[in-house]
């Protein structure tokens, strides 16, 4: 495929069945660093495809700020920036005080201490599922069993998951219209502008972490929110209100999303793999490496952006300073340069520095080894159980360029 050059990945309808790998594929080759055209009243962006060019790009902070905007494509003034600042939109000191706030929660050791939960979890998880024998691998594994572990880390009742679920699903699918209650791109989200994703959804999350705040305040609770509420980050600078709402939501959004929508895709690309699904049966020692290849080839957050600092040049094109700059994560890891035959699934890969949580630079994801956690157990207790799996109708995709999500993946098992 030769890229055109008005081909933008502004346009949802590129990823509509998925992510658009010929395009990305083309713009490694002929255009690394490639404008593309937004509706007005974004100004567009440059796109950045290839892994090593991504990878300079999140380390160096200082020419490519996280401080002056989203993580996504949205455009924001002054006033929105400030209030709806999360720890992903800060660089330097402050970053790395809200970072080391959670960090220790996230540590292998630490969430050593959740595998018995997690095993019973999953085991309980795919025991209701089974039974149904056909049912929606989403709604029923996927996207129940990362947001139940969630529930515990924030000591929320479960009775509140369902409820979890469809904040996520509201904010994150802004650009979906079954699931946004205002599509980020209509006139009518400019009531909504203050709050993060555009989405009143965000109220009713701040609502809840607020009671929350308000019942552990003061006590030595070792939850997540305790954590938040009764602790100061290592600069000294206690979190405000806004701090709370927005470390709280991002708990809420990014505690599921990778995990669920990467779990989804593993399943789908196990069906469409039954050799590696076979190799994974008889030898089940193979899945925490293979993991590495689950989230590779899912790729479930298709890109990450920043804004320039200065005028830099980058493969002779020139960047301006206030250029928003996005690193397409999903492209990287087809990037052929580091992966060879990147379109083959192969679970025994390796090296395999795939950047499904980034790649490089103050901003890896926190949550990296959680996700690993969660996955490598979900498959070694689902994959022990079955004998095979098939899909009984199609697979349903977030319309999105921003989240690589599965919405329906209706499938029906025959266990061992």
């Amino acid at each position: 495929m030769s890229v055109k050059n008005d081909v933008t990945l502004a346009d949802l309808d590129l990823f509509e069945a998925g992510p658009p790998w010929s395009t990305f594929d083309a713009l490694r080759s002929e255009n690394p660093v490639h404008w593309d055209v937004e509706p007005e009243p974004n100004h567009g962006f440059w796109s950045i495809t290839r892994y090593h060019d991504i990878v300079d790009v999140l380390r160096d902070t200082e020419t490519f700020s996280s401080e002056k905007g989203t993580v996504n494509l949205e455009e924001l003034d002054e006033e929105q920036m400030r209030v709806r600042k999360s720890m992903l939109e800060t660089d330097g000191e402050r970053h790395r005080a809200l970072r080391k706030l959670m960090q220790s929660q996230f540590t292998p050791r630490a969430l050593a201490g959740y595998e018995t939960f997690l095993r019973g979890l999953t085991a309980s998880t795919l025991d209701a599922a089974f039974a149904k024998g056909e049912f929606d691998f989403v709604a029923d594994v996927a996207a129940d069993f990362p947001i139940r572990v969630l529930a515990r880390m924030l000591d929320v009742p479960d009775m509140d998951i369902p409820q979890l679920i469809a904040w996520g699903n509201r904010m994150v699918g802004n650009t979906d219209p079954e699931h946004a209650d205002v599509l980020a791109s209509d006139p009518e989200s400019e009531k909504y502008r203050m709050l993060p994703f555009r989405s009143p959804a965000a109220l009713e999350v701040w609502a809840y972490g607020d009671e929350l705040r308000r019942q552990r305040e003061g006590r030595d609770g070792t939850d997540l929110v305790s954590k938040l509420v009764n602790e100061t980050p290592m600069d000294g600078k206690p979190l405000s209100d806004d701090d709370f709402h927005a470390y709280f939501l991002l708990l809420v959004v990014a505690g599921n999303e990778t995990t669920r929508h990467t779990i989804s895709h593993t399943m789908n690309n196990l069906i469409d793999h039954p050799d590696q699904l076979r190799r994974l049966q008889e030898d089940p020692s193979l899945i925490p490496w293979a993991v590495e290849e689950f989230l590779r080839f899912a790729s479930p957050v298709y890109h990450f952006r920043r804004t320039a600092t200065r005028d830099v040049e980058l493969h002779g094109t020139q960047i301006r300073e206030g250029d928003k700059v996005v690193t397409w994560f999903a492209s990287g890891n087809r990037d052929d340069a580091v992966f060879p035959d990147p379109y083959v699934f192969d679970i025994t890969r390796k090296p395999n520095e795939h950047m499904a949580f980034g790649r490089g630079g103050p901003h890896m994801c926190l949550g990296n080894s959680l996700a690993r956690l969660e996955i490598t157990i979900m498959f070694e207790d689902l994959i022990s159980r079955i004998d095979y799996v098939e899909r009984t109708g199609p697979v349903e995709r977030l319309r999105s360029n921003f989240v690589n999500g599965i919405k329906r993946f209706p499938v029906r098992v025959q266990l061992r």
